[in-house]
């Protein structure tokens, strides 16, 4: 089984070219993108390891994950 990528031009692929634009512009989604890109990057470290990870360190990555996408998803609609 292979592990999907979610970094954020692959989740929201109508948006690529105001993230691009944002991340240029908007230093605060700028900070926000970086941190959700870490997060990802943790996310899928751990996935990608044979060793059992807690739940709860990986529910708690993931829940973070999620509160920053959704901000930038509201910033790129806006």
């Amino acid at each position: 089984m292979g592990l999907e990528h979610h970094d954020l031009a692959h989740e929201f692929p109508e948006y690529k070219e105001r993230i691009h634009d944002l991340k240029v512009s908007d230093a605060h989604f700028r900070k926000l993108f970086d941190e959700y890109d870490q997060v990802t990057t943790r996310v899928e470290a751990l996935e990608k390891q044979e060793s059992p990870v807690a739940d709860e360190s990986m529910e708690e990555l993931k829940k973070e994950r999620l509160v920053l996408k959704d901000e930038l998803y509201k910033m790129l609609k806006g």
